[in-house]
């Protein structure tokens, strides 16, 4: 299936280096990002100057995720990777030099984050699809999950590091070792061979000028209902789990008295929950039926994650909640890759894949947008012990400060809950994996071959 080249690492191989690269450059994200939340919080003293940054260095990256994923598919997808961890860094070296100098402002932020968000859209397509091209497709779970694991150690770790590198480099030292990671993560890349895509009939349907390939994904992902099912459902999830997890820092905030002590416990416990979760999936290598990795994984985050983190009022439960839920988020979302990757023909991944994000995480900014209004204007002041949903929902969440917004979890708990058992009904979805062919069934070049040889595959579960 595969073309191997001798000179460089392949398969398993390269993707573990690829993979290493990858989990230091997120440890130095990581530290720089904590950093400079430190830096805007003392500057400013506004939790919606934080969230204007988070939102600037995320919607840039999803709605121009169509364009983007038409160039992958064009372009070598090693170079891309390599263009997008490098953009990342020229970025973080922008920041750096102007906080030397004394000239840092708030916007500087803004348009920094806006700029290597732009380049991070190239960057979630491109390396999906090389997973196809780098490993068999029983190798595909259990690589996404490692890629999870990387994620999570990266949030248990960086933050108390980072206030530690703070206290002894400040600001600059903490953005110089973010400079020098990022260099890591270029180096793993141009040390590996990662192939590019066999041509298909369904490549070759695609082609086109740029605006008909980025328009591709979207019909692609029309014309199977299937996919398109599956896609929903993370559309409802990430709608109502967004909302939630905007407000979890400060519900539980609001309920310990601003104990940060507390926070941080809970946000490591789940950070340990997702890393667990991650090395589970890279062994077990999912269920059998991948669907039932993405439904159920839906159902227990609502159920079991969500929901008890707007019920509980002290830190052992919302620790388990937490913990539950950072776990079972990295088995489905392991497991709907593994899907995609199978089924979607590797030279036309990078557009489906890029319309698969927009899909799924076009509602984040609005819901990062209308979320802190709703708990403060209406939740939180209905939720007093005077206010209109008192009586009604005191009993379950109470009515000191944070019982509005705990409210509002619970709800968004149950209807992403409810959304997963739901997809359960529609056979389209459930039956996903028998209904959508492997794409390795649809190759039309006979002329490359998966090398066997170099033995670098895991080791089966």
């Amino acid at each position: 299936m595969f073309s191997v080249k001798k000179n460089k690492p392949a398969g398993m191989r390269a993707f573990i280096i690829v993979w290493l690269g990858q989990l230091v450059s997120l440890f130095g994200t990581s530290l720089s990002r904590f950093a400079l939340t430190i830096w805007a919080w003392e500057l400013t003293g506004e939790a919606t100057a934080l969230a204007l940054v988070g939102l600037f260095s995320f919607a840039p990256g999803v709605f121009l995720s169509p364009i983007a994923g038409a160039l992958v598919d064009r372009w070598n997808r090693k170079f891309v990777m390599m263009i997008s961890d490098l953009a990342a860094g020229v970025s973080t070296i922008i920041v750096f030099i102007l906080f030397s100098t004394d000239s840092l402002e708030l916007w500087h932020l803004y348009v920094a984050g806006a700029f290597a968000s732009a380049f991070e859209s190239f960057q979630f397509p491109a390396y999906s699809a090389s997973i196809s091209t780098m490993l068999p497709k029983e190798q595909y779970a259990r690589a996404n999950g490692m890629l999870a694991m990387a994620h999570s150690a990266a949030q248990i770790f960086a933050p108390a590091l980072a206030a530690t590198l703070l206290a002894i480099v400040g600001v600059g030292g903490v953005l110089m070792i973010d400079i020098v990671t990022f260099t890591v993560a270029v180096s793993a890349l141009a040390f590996v061979f990662i192939p590019q895509p066999t041509e298909t009939s369904e490549g070759k349907a695609g082609q086109g000028n740029i605006l008909r390939e980025s328009a591709y994904g979207f019909k692609y992902i029309w014309a199977r209902p299937s996919l398109l099912g599956l896609q929903m459902m993370f559309f409802i999830l990430n709608l109502f789990g967004t909302i939630s997890f905007v407000l979890i820092a400060p519900m539980i905030l609001s309920r310990t008295s601003n104990n940060e002590l507390i926070l941080g416990s809970v946000q490591s416990v789940g950070a340990i929950g997702g890393l667990l979760g991650g090395l589970a999936i890279s062994i077990w290598g999912g269920p059998k039926r991948l669907v039932h990795g993405v439904l159920g994984g839906m159902v227990v985050t609502g159920f079991l994650g969500i929901v008890p983190l707007g019920l509980g009022r002290e830190i052992i439960v919302w620790s388990i909640a937490s913990f539950i839920m950072y776990f079972a988020i990295q088995v489905l979302d392991a497991s709907n890759q593994a899907i995609w990757q199978a089924k979607v023909a590797p030279d036309v991944q990078g557009r489906v894949f890029a319309v698969r994000r927009l899909i799924a995480q076009i509602t984040v900014p609005l819901a990062m947008l209308v979320t802190g209004p709703l708990a403060d204007r209406v939740f939180e002041s209905a939720m007093t012990s005077d206010g209109a949903m008192a009586d009604l929902f005191g009993g379950l969440v109470g009515t000191e400060a944070g019982s509005g917004m705990a409210l509002i979890i619970v709800i968004t708990g149950i209807i992403s809950g409810v959304a997963a058992i739901g997809g359960y009904a529609f056979p389209f979805i459930r039956n996903a994996e028998d209904i959508i062919p492997d794409h390795t069934q649809d190759i039309t070049s006979k002329d490359t071959v998966f090398d066997e040889s170099d033995d670098n595959e895991l080791a089966p579960a």
